[in-house]
């Protein structure tokens, strides 16, 4: 009996602590967001092998850490989509483009970068404070004292070393930010990193450089909240010396990312990496924060109080769910650890939301996967914490909206099966979607019951807009493609499908105080369908204010097919502008506009920088202008490309001043 007894005894024991190591797997399996815990598994990343298996769980067995990869399918290849870098939401009860600020002892009237939400600033090629303006030319950055208008000089420049090239800037009471692609000068546009400078400038005639920084990923985008900049890089693991990277340099001393802080997420496996960093502009003695997260990305959206990370890709799946899912460990654990992961074929985004924290340090908060893609920031917004989310796929478009902690709290139908959504802009407790496929439904939602968020109105117009910008609180500016449908008949008639060509690029007024029927109450068509303007995939490149009655936009085409069918009857400012140029290459000119509600668009003429009548398209390619940005301050307009700076009022557009940069 004893013998018996001991035996039961032992059985009962060894039960036990199976059990409680499968419960310590499970918990530990359960955690959403994991650290590295060896170099070894991070090497194992690195190389795209399985990393998801708990390496204390198989530690304890005594069994190797590869003992179960033969146990994985091959894993499937997914597609990302390209998403545009870029913006997040302005609110049409704020007028982010347009600010009054004190300079010194002066009030100047002097318009920002266009941002898409309120209180976070985004970094761009173009800043000014009013006094004076920060641009790239090259690789230099070139700080010009725009005091007088009459009189504009540059009063000096940052010169990058070769393999850095800036890319943004960033503007902050007396600090200046310069984000460059340092380059490999031994293998160009593959491992470009991230370099961060941070100048003092109180002395605009003397930078001092006070901070630096390098990440070891590229660039992908920046913010800066108050006074704390965030600067987001992503890319591949690399290896050094058979031994993965895990560290990012300050003011040239080299330093680690500690092995916990690079995080992995449950169900996502990449070897790829983000790195976050976030470092306070008021106080640059302070050590910059970098956190790495093993994640990809494709879109980034920032509000005032989170960081969301979108990841985009294409999933393939036959009708067999995959082998793993069945027979890999997961299917071994059984009821504790199974999850069915078989998917329908399709888009697929992940979401990964990142609190920002009152220290201005991050901390990630969750994650969520939806059907469909989104197009770029401005897909998202964030309202009283909650996430909305516009996306198309085959199925149609549609928004989804989420709690804090990414769960979906409520979703519209799908809209316009078998078209591509094309904008989507956020208004409050609205949002207007542009979906097009042979022409243009603009859909009003309203988004104020979140659980129950319903279509108020649509109107269908030739074209679409890739932009929409709030005018007002009953107004908004469409910025896209004029579209011409073309209906193809058979010898007897009868019509067979309906195409679409573009026939130019288009603005547009819409008034959608009657959310029930939207109306379009003015356009203008510029050009033909070789038009386009930066402004299409970077909402920056845009000059707005509506207290001004302002627009301006660059526009690009070839000179010799310009028309311009706006209101005016005078055309003789618009050819004048255009006299110079040669029909042979792509003309770009920055078009300024009146705007209103009374008389929608008004063409007040066209600023180029062209300098040279030369005829070679070889010499105008490699010497053009490269006009990048327009701006005001106080009555004046500023045009900035990479080889001057123009002035010209505001009223006549008669040209003040000239400034050759190059």
């Amino acid at each position: 009996m004893k013998k018996k007894t001991k035996i039961i005894i032992a059985l009962i024991l060894v039960i036990a602590i199976i059990t409680g190591l499968i419960i310590v797997f499970v918990k530990n399996d359960n955690e959403e967001i994991k650290s590295v815990k060896s170099e070894k598994q991070l090497s194992k990343i690195y190389k795209g092998d399985n990393y998801e298996i708990n390496e204390t769980w198989l530690q304890l067995l005594g069994m190797p850490f590869s003992t179960f990869n033969y146990m994985y399918d091959t894993p499937i290849v997914y597609y990302n989509d390209i998403a545009m870098k870029g913006t997040s939401t302005i609110d049409y009860a704020t007028n982010v483009e347009e600010s009054i600020k004190t300079t010194g002892t002066t009030k100047r009237d002097y318009s920002t970068t266009n941002i898409q939400v309120e209180n976070v600033d985004e970094a761009d090629i173009t800043k000014t404070d009013g006094n004076y303006i920060y641009s790239i030319s090259d690789n230099k950055v070139i700080i010009t004292d725009v005091r007088d208008a009459n009189n504009i000089k540059i009063v000096a420049k940052i010169e990058e070393v070769d393999n850095n090239i800036p890319e943004d800037l960033m503007l902050y009471n007396d600090k200046l930010v310069v984000i460059s692609a340092k380059m490999d000068t031994l293998n160009y546009y593959k491992n470009n990193n991230t370099m961060v400078e941070i100048y003092d400038i109180t002395d605009k005639t003397n930078p001092s450089l006070v901070k630096d920084y390098e990440l070891l990923e590229p660039y992908y985008t920046s913010r800066c909240i108050d006074n704390q900049l965030y600067v987001i890089s992503s890319g591949y693991l690399r290896k050094e010396n058979d031994k993965i990277i895990t560290y990012y340099k300050e003011n040239s001393t080299t330093k680690e990312i500690k092995l916990d802080n690079i995080k992995y997420l449950k169900d996502i496996q990449t070897n790829k990496q983000t790195l976050i960093s976030s470092i306070d502009l008021n106080d640059t003695n302070k050590d910059v924060v970098v956190g790495s997260y093993l994640i990809d990305i494709s879109n980034a959206y920032v509000s005032e109080n989170s960081i969301y990370l979108l990841n985009q890709k294409y999933k393939y799946n036959g009708d067999v769910p995959p082998v793993s899912s069945i027979f890999g460990p997961e299917g071994i654990i059984g009821a504790f650890t199974y999850q069915n992961k078989h998917e329908k074929t399709g888009y697929y985004t992940d979401i990964y939301k990142f609190d920002i924290l009152k220290d201005g340090t991050i901390k990630y908060k969750a994650k969520t996967k939806i059907e469909g893609k989104t197009i770029n920031q401005y897909s998202l917004d964030e309202k009283n914490g909650h996430l909305r989310v516009a996306l198309y796929d085959n199925e149609g478009t549609r928004v989804v909206i989420l709690n804090e902690k990414l769960n979906e709290i409520g979703r519209t139908e799908n809209l316009a099966k078998g078209e591509k959504m094309y904008s989507s802009r956020f208004m409050g407790n609205k949002v207007y979607l542009v979906t097009y496929k042979t022409i243009d439904p603009l859909f009003v939602i309203d988004l104020s019951n979140e659980e129950s968020p319903k279509v108020l109105g649509k109107l269908k117009i030739p074209g679409y807009s890739e932009y929409l910008h709030p005018y007002d609180e009953n107004h908004i500016i469409g910025i896209g493609m004029e579209t011409e449908e073309i209906i193809n008949r058979d010898s007897t008639g009868k019509v067979r499908s309906t195409t679409a060509r573009v026939t130019g690029m288009k603005m547009a007024l819409f008034d959608v105080s009657n959310v029930e029927s939207p109306k379009q109450i003015s356009s203008v068509v510029i050009g033909d369908s070789r038009t386009t303007s930066a402004i299409l995939t970077n909402p920056k490149a845009l000059l707005f204010s509506k207290e001004k009655q302002l627009i301006a936009i660059p526009v690009n085409n070839y000179a010799e097919d310009f028309e311009l069918q706006t209101g005016i009857e005078d055309y003789a400012t618009v050819i004048e502008s255009y006299k110079n140029y040669k029909k042979n290459y792509v003309a770009e000119g920055y078009f300024v506009y009146n705007i209103n509600v009374e008389n929608g668009f008004n063409l007040k003429g066209v600023i180029t920088h062209d300098s040279t009548k030369n005829n070679s398209y070889n010499y105008y390619y490699y010497n053009n202008s490269k006009l990048l940005r327009g701006l005001y301050i106080d009555n004046n307009l500023y045009t900035i490309s990479e080889t001057a700076i123009k002035v010209n009022n505001l009223d006549t557009l008669e040209q003040i001043n000239e400034l050759k940069i190059r």
